[in-house]
């Protein structure tokens, strides 16, 4: 056996039915699990169906048994977090689809062995090792085999000629290079094995209850620092990793369990956007620009965030000094300062601090000063930490229909309003009535990485004008709490949500648009009717009609229209006169508008002139629009309001924002691939 494959063994259990765990030859045995912390097992969703509607009822229906020493020992388990989960609990699925993963609470295994997970993905080709417990040979036992992995089909790893043996289902796989579990045994192939990722264990913080998903990894890196830390001889993961890899420089691996465990230590970090965020600013320090990275990354941990910084290069600075040890105590100071000021004295970050100043004894003047100014309570902030702000806003772009009517459609970050990260997409697209459902899941991960801490980003919608009139503020991205969950906020309800104009992206901005925005910031604005015949907008709705306005008698009114005149309209935009007005409006320049999504009859279109004229006077100027408008959607929708609030928020129901600055993207041509074939596909 290698090392690490005499790690590996302590740590995996064998799943079964309750009570079954000593039956030598496994007539109810369900397949391979490990522990990842004292506690805490991870396994394959498809092992732990076995155990029927139970063990998705959350009961004590797993049967766990591990070695411990030369003792044997068998408890029940709990499956607290799995996704899958089958729709039909007796009857589920012959293929379970990716991720394929459950967590298990186990109790009384305080003194299990654990295994390494890493915080980073391979990098293929790799040589590998693949364990779990099987019955092939009759009568049960423990199985590893040794391959290559070679690559990945855009979910699953794959193994090169090499596949678990029946029954290691759930088994960990051992990088060699790295010295960590890289993931899980999912399956045997025609020519090889598939491995779920253990950065597919992301997924499951975003399920009802993820935060156990984190307490799991917190206890994970608590228990490698305390075996590093033990007197005991047996052999612990850290120091086989600094054997493999050399303590030479950069981040020992000792250096990393210690700074993992005083992360563990630290209030959870609420979205991935609030850990990209750091990184951020620790790579525009080290390598001295702000330029983003190609793509996106999706940590969950504190520890993952530095995990991400490994092999950081920097023109110019290579070969000065380790950039992998500067960038992570950086990091490390950049999570003491955001903790502390978020948390206060909730947060004690003194032991983090007090090793990182230990750490950094030896860097050079500038590090160790901006490392001072991070980590001194009281100290001023150095110029390099950012203002409090979301990390990103997120683009969602809708193309033209096909010639099917399904609108291909593509979800981007947009990091800096310039800087466009591209995330998930569908070329072949959907029909309109499923927007809202296909996307629901991309734009809930787009907004968790645009998302810092409580400052939440904003989506901006990039429509073919035939959809400007499609609810995207009543869309709902987060899970429903329960079935009467009524308190569940809308996208318009609790985020900045904004349309944008897709054709007139496609062209070099006109001039009168850049003029019209240019007033518009400054402000401040007043409303123009959208038509010269507002709908209903008179005491007798007959009377209002005087004329249809035709489009050039529309668009030469709003053309003369003062600079910072917002155009109005009581109804839609997306078809018939409301359509060819808004044409006219957008072509003559005018970067903001408002208008209402909902039903086509309105009585109170008179009084939703004048609060729309209104609200744009308070704004005074471009920037203080979409945040009134936010508030307003969600008055308007309170399920405890009474009458009176309910009257005097009516004209704000279905409101819609078009905020569409002429310099940012996209700046036009077809919507671009992400740039690596499989990132974001579907």
């Amino acid at each position: 056996m290698s090392a690490f494959d005499a790690l590996v063994r302590p740590a995996l259990v064998r799943i079964a039915a309750p009570g079954c765990g000593y039956d030598p030859h496994g007539d109810r045995y369900w397949g391979t699990g490990f522990f990842i912390a004292p506690g805490w097992v991870l396994t394959c969703a498809h092992v732990v169906a076995e155990g029927g509607s139970a063990v998705w009822r959350s009961e004590p229906a797993v049967g766990v048994t591990w070695e411990d020493g030369k003792t044997t020992r068998e408890t029940t388990g709990t499956v607290v977090l799995a996704m899958p989960r089958p729709e039909r609990p007796d009857d589920p699925p012959d293929r379970w689809a990716f991720p394929d993963l459950a967590l298990v609470r186990v109790p009384g295994a305080h003194q299990a062995s654990c295994v390494r997970l890493s915080e980073r993905p391979p990098v293929p080709p790799t040589a590998v090792g693949l364990h779990g417990w099987s019955r092939e040979t009759g009568e049960l036992g423990i199985r590893h085999v040794h391959g290559t992995l070679i690559g990945s089909d855009g979910k699953a790893l794959i193994t090169d000629w090499v596949m678990p043996v029946e029954g290691c289902s759930g088994g960990p796989v051992v990088d060699h290079r790295q010295g960590a579990v890289i993931g899980l045994n999912k399956g045997r192939g025609r020519d090889g094995g598939a491995v779920v990722p253990v950065t597919a264990l992301r997924r499951l913080h975003d399920l009802p209850g993820g935060e156990a998903m984190g307490e799991a990894l917190r206890a994970h890196d608590r228990y490698h620092l305390a075996s590093y830390r033990s007197l005991d001889d047996r052999p612990d993961w850290t120091r086989v990793q600094g054997k493999l890899t050399g303590t030479q420089g950069g981040v020992s691996p000792g250096l990393r369990t210690r700074l993992y465990g005083h992360f563990a230590e630290l209030p959870a970090a609420t979205a991935p956007g609030e850990i990209l965020d750091l990184i951020d600013q620790v790579k525009a320090w080290i390598r001295d620009d702000d330029l983003p990275d190609a793509l996106e990354d999706d940590p969950r941990t504190w520890s993952e965030g530095a995990g991400l910084l490994r092999g950081l290069r920097a023109p110019g600075r290579d070969g000065v000094r380790d950039l992998d040890l500067d960038a992570v105590l950086l990091y490390a100071a950049h999570v003491v300062r955001h903790v502390g000021g978020r948390y206060g004295e909730r947060a004690d970050t003194a032991a983090l601090t007090g090793w990182i100043v230990n750490q950094s004894g030896d860097a050079d003047r500038h590090l160790r000063r901006e490392i001072d100014r991070l980590v001194t309570p009281g100290r001023p902030a150095p110029l390099s930490v950012r203002e409090p702000r979301a990390r990103a806003d997120v683009l969602l772009e809708i193309g033209l229909p096909l010639y099917d009517r399904r609108y291909p459609w593509r979800v981007k970050l947009l990091l800096d309003g310039h800087t466009v990260s591209p995330l998930h997409f569908d070329d072949r697209g959907v029909e309109r009535a499923r927007l809202g459902e296909a996307l629901r899941e991309p734009l809930a991960d787009a907004l968790r990485r645009g998302d810092s801490g409580p400052h939440l980003a904003a989506v901006q919608a990039v429509l073919p004008r035939e959809l400007f009139d499609e609810p995207l503020d009543t869309w709902r991205i987060d899970p429903p709490q329960g079935p009467d969950d009524a308190w569940a906020t809308t996208l318009g309800q609790r985020r900045i949500v904004v349309i944008r104009d897709a054709h007139r992206h496609g062209r070099e901005p006109a001039p009168e648009w850049r003029e019209r925005w240019e007033a518009e910031e400054r402000g401040p604005l007043r409303a123009v009717p959208l038509r010269g015949e507002v709908p209903g907008a008179g005491p007798d709705a007959h009377t209002a009609r005087v004329r249809r306005e035709t489009w050039a008698e529309t668009y030469d009114r709003l053309r003369e229209a003062n600079g910072a005149a917002v155009p109005v309209y009581c109804g839609h935009v997306g078809s018939g006169d409301g359509l060819m007005a808004m044409n006219a409006a957008l072509a003559a320049g005018h970067p903001l508008a408002l208008w209402r999504t909902g039903a086509h009859d309105h009585t109170d279109c008179a009084e939703f002139h004048e609060q729309a004229d209104l609200l744009l006077a308070t704004g005074s100027a471009a920037w203080g629009v979409p945040g009134p408008v936010r508030s307003l959607r969600t008055r308007a929708a309170d399920p405890a309001a009474g009458p009176e609030a309910r009257a005097r928020y009516a004209w704000a129901r279905s409101i819609a924002v078009l905020f569409d600055p002429p310099d940012r993207p996209p700046y036009g041509g077809p919507l671009e691939p992400p740039p690596l074939l499989g990132e974001g596909e579907q």
